[in-house]
């Protein structure tokens, strides 16, 4: 298939809003308050994709349609999309370098995230990461998050039960994130999960937890007291977790109550300082396209947390 027969397939690519439905996904479903919420969260990452699709030359008018607490969702599906679209090249395409500039810069984080995604929903022929240096491993926790949203609990313990390396721990922080949603932002239906994971496993899954509940929200104060509590000896990977939410929602401009609720609750700071952790932490690794840059910027953020404990 040539490349342009294949963007042409891309172009009419439609993602249903119904894939969003927690319960045609097999969700816990007794928490209709919190499930709401992040079915709005999820149908916003599909509008992304869409509108991605429709408007790929300049996506950016399109998806500024999208309310300010949800367009990171909907830069995320864009993500998704533009990875999609790169796929007749075996890597990047022209949609994802414009939808990382201009104002897609802002949910820079994000796009990388949901070009994970394609890689999490089938077994592509590409390395399901984008060139940008440091960041582009966040595409594997996209891929994380795709497989255990669309695989449940069986796809989560294929996924820990890989052999060890920097790219599957990148993953399982994204399959902590897809916890959050599965279990309906239920702390104690998350930390039954995790604690049933291999011990290898449960530091990046609570690093996942940490960033859905400030990102995501549906954490009030006892809740986040609960996963504190719960998360025990990995607090300072379900607290890095919390950085990189905060800083996300700080650089995109809009930060949600929740998200600076959260941030001062648990940290002690605002989601500003929080953005400046995040940065401090990427010191001197910003320019490596190695996992283990990665592996080291998050681990410098753990001990960020650790140490204010």
């Amino acid at each position: 298939m040539t490349d342009s027969a294949t963007g042409a397939q891309a172009r009419l690519l439609r993602l249903p809003l119904g894939l969003a439905d927690f319960a045609r996904r097999g969700f816990r479903l007794d928490r209709p308050r919190d499930r709401a919420v992040l079915e709005t969260h999820a149908r916003s990452f599909l509008t992304g994709f869409n509108l991605a699709a429709r408007h790929w030359r300049d996506p950016h008018p399109a998806l500024a349609t999208v309310p300010d607490p949800e367009r990171g969702f909907a830069y995320e599906g864009a993500g998704m999309y533009a990875a999609v679209r790169g796929l007749a090249r075996l890597g990047e395409s022209t949609a994802f370098r414009r939808l990382c500039a201009g104002p897609g810069d802002a949910y820079i984080h994000l796009i990388h995230v949901g070009y994970g995604w394609a890689g999490g929903l089938a077994p592509l022929p590409i390395n399901t990461v984008p060139s940008t240096p440091l960041l582009r491993w966040l595409a594997l926790d996209g891929a994380g998050f795709a497989r255990v949203y669309f695989g449940g609990l069986r796809a989560l313990d294929r996924l820990w039960h890989r052999a060890p390396s920097g790219r599957r721990d990148a993953a399982l922080s994204g399959a902590g994130r897809a916890l959050w949603f599965l279990e309906s932002a239920s702390p104690a239906g998350v930390a039954s999960v995790i604690g049933n994971a291999p011990g290898h496993a449960r530091g990046e899954l609570w690093a996942g937890v940490g960033l859905a509940c400030c990102y995501a929200g549906c954490a009030d104060t006892a809740a986040l007291d609960q996963l504190t509590e719960t998360s025990g000896k990995h607090w300072p990977s379900f607290g890095q977790g919390a950085l990189f939410a905060c800083a996300a929602r700080a650089r995109a401009g809009d930060v949600p109550e929740h998200t600076e609720r959260a941030c001062a609750h648990l940290l002690g700071i605002d989601s500003a300082e929080a953005e400046r952790w995040t940065d401090v932490a990427a010191a001197g690794l910003t320019e490596s396209a190695d996992v283990a840059a990665y592996t080291e910027w998050r681990s410098r953020l753990r001990g960020a947390v650790a140490a204010r404990s």
